[in-house]
């Protein structure tokens, strides 16, 4: 029982996700990201295994399609799962198992993965893809968002959320963004309120590890970028 949104940049080469259910830490077990790469979810009866399995497999130059029917031929419960996997080059596919009977699928296109399971109706998924490709002007998080909270505006999926996360990676082995909310009335909500929290330091967090001394303390650098920071400019 979730929802979510696996895209890439064209522009960037970014890769995200972000993702909302009604178990606990959704992002500890759905996407696997690896930059230049590509990402795979797992849903449904997720089993996290299957995560690394495709990431492996694109890593040896498998296209979306050719590691999503891989993964597929090696899980005997596949019929439970709903699998998602865009390559490095942009190229989307989506797998829903026979097993998930209220409605569950996926849109797909270059790029994008918009893709839930026990949804409310497939207005979920549809209006996730629809906001995805009216935020071309949004920066790549932002644009996340947006169709995140479209999935969750058009009813999101049976008996609520509880968890919801934000996942991206740039060139850098370790995230650009990475945030999560869980135990939450309202997961989605929460997470975009954590987001913009975040979002003034972000590029602060993910340029200063290979120079530190340049970067400095975060209120140096939000004030050499005329940034303020909701929580630092107190």
């Amino acid at each position: 029982m979730t929802f979510a949104i696996a895209a890439r940049c064209a522009d960037t080469g970014r890769i995200g996700v972000a993702i909302s259910t009604r178990a606990l830490g959704v992002t500890a077990r759905c996407p696997f990201i690896v930059p230049g790469v590509g990402v795979v979810v797992t849903m449904a009866r997720t089993d996290p295994r299957l995560g690394p399995l495709g990431i492996n497999l694109l890593k040896l130059g498998y296209s979306a399609r050719r590691a999503l029917e891989e993964i597929s031929t090696s899980d005997p419960n596949v019929e439970w799962r709903q699998l998602c996997v865009i390559d490095r080059d942009g190229n989307a596919v989506a797998r829903t198992g026979s097993l998930n009977k209220v409605w569950s699928g996926a849109v797909t296109e270059k790029n994008l993965v918009a893709m839930g399971n026990n949804l409310k109706s497939e207005k979920t998924a549809g209006d996730m893809a629809k906001a995805w490709r009216a935020g071309t002007k949004l920066e790549f998080a932002e644009r996340l968002m947006t169709a995140l909270e479209a999935g969750r505006d058009a009813g999101g999926q049976n008996g609520g959320q509880n968890s919801a996360g934000l996942v991206i990676y740039d060139r850098e082995i370790y995230p650009y963004y990475d945030l999560r909310v869980d135990a939450h009335d309202e997961p989605v909500g929460e997470l975009r309120r954590v987001y913009q929290l975040y979002q003034p330091l972000a590029d602060y967090y993910y340029g200063r590890p290979g120079a530190p001394e340049a970067f400095g303390r975060e209120e140096e650098w939000l004030a050499k970028q005329g940034k303020k920071s909701p929580i630092i400019d107190k």
